[in-house]
């Protein structure tokens, strides 16, 4: 299980189309990945737990992946996330 910690840099935090960007993405992975924001874990192939969790451009969140591929797995969102999910 590895863990990364990642600040939202697009205007509007993940809400519903970018939300839907990283659950697609995280879709791809064979590894199980979750979300961490403050005491709260959800699942991040899960739109309405990423959605749950109203996070904002600037938090930081904590990307959790356990399984194989999880390296990877963790790269790619990680990518997707400071690419700003094209709303920079």
């Amino acid at each position: 299980m590895i863990t990364r910690d990642v600040v939202i840099v697009n205007s509007s935090g993940l809400h519903a189309r970018p939300a839907t960007f990283f659950i697609q993405k995280a879709n791809t992975y064979l590894c199980s990945i979750w979300i961490e924001k403050d005491d709260r874990k959800v699942n991040a192939k899960s739109l309405l737990g990423v959605l749950s969790l109203g996070i904002a451009k600037g938090m930081t969140i904590t990307l959790v992946a356990d399984g194989k591929g999880e390296e990877e797995a963790l790269d790619g969102l990680e990518a997707l996330i400071n690419s700003g999910f094209a709303e920079i």
